[in-house]
């Protein structure tokens, strides 16, 4: 009898532990399963990740695929449905908006100048910056040969231009500064930010522009070892003042962009973009976390937070 009961108890902990095991692989009724594509610019691929890392976290059974090829690419991506969210870092086109394209801001950054940490005249630069109109000279007219107009003096180096081959966000941004659209930039075409800011620092003579995020280390929030960021003479005085000197760092471009020190455009919104309002619900749910709980690592991400009336707005959107 003592047999029978035994073997009847294990049997009932055997059921137990079998009813438990596949408790475990099924999810909880309000646990939320899927999976989000996003697709796009190299301006926003550090704050996806980030988001994604830590959106996964919390719903471990949602897969997130995060991929960088430019904001050109995010949005064809989004409005061909090959990608729930593109990430692009320029404003919409209204040809794009009158498609379907739906746009959230999410973050903001900004493009600045990048040069080699071996520039010959490099203690002149840091010390004069340089001017919109040098700028012009340098991408737009091809006028700005040399290093020398540049500073004043020194021997005549030339200037080796740099720019985005393939269609993006800081390119069309940086061309917006100068007046222009990315077609009309001058200069050796490079794909991706990695790819410019590794041309620069072999090239001495080099002269690009970087998303925030690609000139400055994660790490140390110093440029990035062989670079560093030129500074932009706003009021055309000759040199940079103390109000102007704010390159040294991540965090201090960061918070000059924050206080509207650093000017618009170059500094821009970056934007989650899908072909009207996200069908997926997961996707609706990740992008309304990235606007609230999301904003949290902004800041230590290398961006700066949106203001609360744009958040508001993007939210607004995603209940429409």
């Amino acid at each position: 009898m003592k047999k029978i009961l035994s073997g009847i108890l294990m049997l009932s902990l055997l059921a137990g532990l079998g009813c438990q095991s596949k408790n475990k692989e099924r999810p909880a009724a309000n646990e939320m399963t899927g999976t989000i594509t996003i697709s796009g610019a190299w301006a926003l691929y550090p704050m996806a990740v980030k988001w994604a890392e830590e959106f996964q976290k919390i719903h471990p059974r949602i897969k997130i695929d995060v991929a960088a090829g430019g904001a050109g690419k995010g949005m064809a991506d989004a409005m061909a449905g090959v990608a729930d969210i593109g990430a692009v870092s320029r404003d919409l086109y209204p040809a794009e908006i009158e498609k379907g394209a739906l746009g959230i801001p999410v973050v903001e950054d900004a493009v600045v100048p990048t040069i080699s940490e071996g520039n010959p005249v490099l203690e002149d630069l840091l010390r004069t910056g340089a001017t919109r109109e040098i700028f012009v000279g340098i991408w737009v007219t091809g006028q700005v040969k040399s290093w020398s107009e540049v500073v004043g003096r020194g021997g005549r180096h030339p200037i080796q231009v740099y720019t985005r081959s393939d269609a993006c966000g800081a390119a069309e941004t940086w061309a917006k500064y100068l007046g222009k659209k990315q077609d009309d930039l001058l200069g050796v075409g490079v794909y991706g930010d990695p790819g410019v800011a590794e041309a620069i620092k072999r090239d001495e003579l080099g002269i690009g522009f970087n998303n925030i995020n690609y000139a400055y280390d994660p790490t140390t929030k110093g440029p990035v070892a062989g670079i560093r960021v030129l500074p932009i003479d706003l009021n055309g005085n000759g040199h940079i003042d103390t109000n102007e000197d704010f390159y040294k760092s991540r965090d201090e471009v960061v918070k000059a962009i924050a206080s509207g020190e650093y000017p618009s455009p170059p500094a821009r919104d970056l934007y989650f973009v899908s072909r009207g309002k996200p069908e997926k619900k997961v996707v609706v749910e990740f992008i309304k976390w990235a606007l609230t709980e999301g904003q949290r690592y902004v800041a230590e991400t290398g961006y700066v937070n949106l203001s609360e009336e744009k958040l508001k707005e993007g939210l607004r959107k995603l209940e429409e």
